[in-house]
C-alpha cells in the first residue's frame, strides 16, 4: 500500500514547495466510508476536504425528497468551497460515493490561508470556476440527454478521478445520482454491457472499453474536462474531442 501524502490530491500538488509545505502541518489524513455525510444541507462548514482516493457527491434534494448528483469531487478537486467564498453554509449535501481518503483542513486554517492571496487563493478560484462549469453542464445534460449518454458520461467522469476500471455502484446509488428511475438505468446498463462497454455485477461496473465508452457519451464529458485542462493545467488529463452520438 503506498503511504499517503497531500500530493495525492493534484491541487495540492500544483502549490509551490514551501506554501505545500506550510499547509501540510495543518492538514489531517481522514478515512472516507461510503456513503459519509461530509455535509448536510444548510449546515455549516467546519472543514475543507481535498480527497487523494475518494469520491465525494454533492447533492441537492427538494422537498418531495427526490434527489440527484450536481457535481462529483475527487482527487482534482476540493470539497467545501462555501468556505472561501464567503458562504460558509450551502443548499447540497456532500456524501462520500467512492470509499478512500481525504486531508481536510479546518476553516479557520483554509481562511487564513485564503486570505495570504499566494499560490493556493489562485487555484481555488480557478477551480471554483471549473466545478461551477460542471454543475452547469450536469443540469443541460439531465435535461437534454438520453439516459445513457448521462450514465457513459458520469462513468467516464468517476474513471478519471479513480486508478481503476472498476468501479463500487449499485444500480440504485447510480439511479438515485443522476435522479432516474432504476429501471432505465437497468435498460441502459443492458444495451451498454451488450454493446462490450462495460460488464456488470452486481454491486460492481467494470468499464472494458473506455474509447467506445466515449463514442456513447455527449458532449458534456469533452467539455467539462477541456474547461478543468484549460483552468487548471495537469489537474485532470489532457483535453479531448468527443463525437456527439444522437
Amino acid at each position: 500500500m503506498s503511504v499517503a501524502h497531500p500530493t495525492q490530491n493534484r491541487l495540492l500538488a500544483a502549490l509551490p514547495t514551501a506554501e505545500l509545505e506550510r499547509l501540510s502541518a495543518r492538514l489531517e489524513l481522514v478515512p472516507m466510508r461510503l456513503g459519509d455525510a461530509l455535509y448536510e444541507s444548510g449546515g455549516q462548514l467546519e472543514h475543507a476536504y481535498f480527497p487523494t482516493t475518494a469520491i465525494v457527491s454533492l447533492i441537492y434534494t427538494t422537498r418531495s425528497g427526490a434527489s440527484s448528483e450536481i457535481a462529483g469531487v475527487g482527487p482534482e478537486g476540493v470539497v467545501g468551497i462555501p468556505l472561501f467564498m464567503g458562504g460558509n453554509t450551502t443548499p447540497n449535501s456532500a456524501v462520500v460515493r467512492a470509499a478512500g481518503q481525504a486531508y481536510r483542513l479546518e476553516r479557520r486554517s483554509l481562511a487564513a490561508e485564503f486570505q495570504r492571496a499566494g499560490a493556493l487563493q489562485g487555484l481555488l478560484l480557478r477551480y471554483t470556476q471549473a466545478l461551477i462549469t460542471q454543475t452547469c453542464q450536469t443540469a443541460a445534460c439531465n435535461r437534454h440527454h438520453s439516459v445513457e449518454q448521462q450514465l457513459s458520461r458520469w462513468l467516464l467522469w468517476t474513471l478519471d478521478r479513480l486508478p481503476a476500471q472498476e468501479l463500487t455502484m449499485t444500480q440504485d446509488l447510480v439511479a438515485s445520482l443522476l435522479g432516474v428511475r432504476r429501471e432505465s438505468i437497468t435498460e441502459v446498463a443492458g444495451r451498454l454491457q451488450l454493446g462490450g462497454f462495460i460488464k456488470y455485477r452486481r454491486g460492481h461496473i467494470d468499464v472494458v472499453d473506455q474509447i467506445g465508452l466515449q463514442s456513447r457519451a455527449c458532449e458534456c464529458y469533452a467539455a467539462v474536462k477541456n474547461e478543468m485542462n484549460r483552468l487548471l493545467p495537469g489537474v485532470w488529463s489532457c483535453p479531448i474531442s468527443l463525437p456527439v452520438v444522437p
